[in-house]
């Protein structure tokens, strides 16, 4: 397994990461178990959690991930193998039930913070994330900006400096953004450097063959500044497996058991992703490999988020890595993408 340094840090992570969003809800804690140690064996050392998880997000659930992952390496004793990231919920999203008069300053940073080390059982984590703004603009697939006079918002310039307070405490080593704008993720680096405030070492947006929108602006930033991504929903959900094509509902899918998750459905993605179907039918590839090999050969991915609900599912997705990418595939998916432009930003 390859590993990739995150620039502006020591950080080495590996070319796939484990996501756990899934541990707590639609897996159980010895499912979870088997996944990080498969996982680990393949050598994978990225674990990414967040504070609101399960998904999805629910009061009773809440923190059950992290719970999850903290048993695990302390039962393994293998925490220093593994980069350990985590998130900091902003308000506006799925959990405003997190704290009172949720914001993204010090006074909550410190209490997110806090718990998610209690939770994960470790005195320091790797990569401390904003999970989304605290400002008006669009994220989680929302078109249609406007600017606001009127807004609930931290100043990133107040994000910044309480997360410099946990760097210099301790608490974290390095900061990261995620589902940040072009003009968010420009801040927070002018910020930084004119302040000498912590850099922000890595953004976590959704990339995947039915959302190129990461490829209008972030892309250029993160490889010139750099700020490289980790994508997440490389796979859109598990639709570019084919396993929904049809309008197919597998028993215990993800889709199947929970209606919220809408953002890679209707005619544009359905048809999109029954040519994808078809290249991939093509070419003799197994679709979920082909899709997940497509996201890590971008030159501005370092690592390339993975989850599943079955080690059977893992194991598809591990395989990815030994996909030889070629000029052919390249041009084919790429085509692809001249046809079905952004079907699912």
């Amino acid at each position: 397994m390859q590993l990739n340094r995150l620039p502006h840090s020591e950080l080495r992570v590996s070319a796939l990461g484990l996501g756990t969003m899934t541990f707590g809800e639609q897996n159980s804690t010895a499912e979870a178990f088997a996944q990080m140690d498969r996982a680990h064996g393949a050598g994978i050392n990225l674990l990414d959690a967040a504070e609101m998880y399960p998904v999805p997000p629910r009061p009773e659930t809440q923190g059950a991930t992290e719970t999850i992952i903290g048993d695990y390496l302390r039962q393994r004793g293998n925490r220093h193998q593994w980069v350990v990231a985590t998130k900091v919920a902003a308000p506006g999203g799925p959990c405003d039930y997190l704290r009172p008069d949720m914001a993204l300053d010090r006074r909550n940073l410190f209490a997110a913070c806090d718990a998610s080390l209690s939770r994960l059982g470790i005195e320091c984590i790797d990569l401390y994330q904003v999970h989304w703004p605290h400002r008006r603009t669009n994220f989680f697939g929302q078109l249609g900006y406007e600017a606001s006079e009127k807004e609930s918002m931290t100043p990133i310039l107040e994000t910044l400096s309480a997360l410099d307070d946990l760097v210099r405490a301790g608490k974290i080593r390095h900061i990261g953004l995620s589902n940040e704008t072009p003009w968010g993720a420009m801040q927070y680096l002018h910020l930084a450097d004119k302040h000498d405030l912590p850099r922000a070492v890595s953004i976590q947006n959704p990339y995947n063959l039915l959302n190129r929108s990461f490829e209008v602006g972030l892309a250029e930033i993160a490889q010139r500044e750099p700020l490289p991504l980790l994508a997440y929903s490389p796979m859109a959900f598990g639709v570019l497996s084919g396993k929904y094509a049809g309008g197919t509902r597998p028993e215990g899918a993800r889709l199947t058991r929970f209606e919220r998750f809408k953002r890679y459905a209707g005619p544009a993605a359905d048809a999109a992703v029954e040519d994808f179907l078809a290249l991939a039918n093509r070419f003799g590839l197994s679709p979920a490999q082909l899709a997940l090999a497509f996201v890590r050969t971008r030159p501005f991915c370092a690592s390339t988020l993975i989850g599943a609900t079955t080690l059977a599912q893992l194991e598809q997705n591990l395989a990815s890595v030994d996909l030889a990418w070629n000029d052919e595939l390249e041009q084919a998916l790429q085509a692809l993408g001249d046809t079905h432009r952004y079907p699912c930003p």
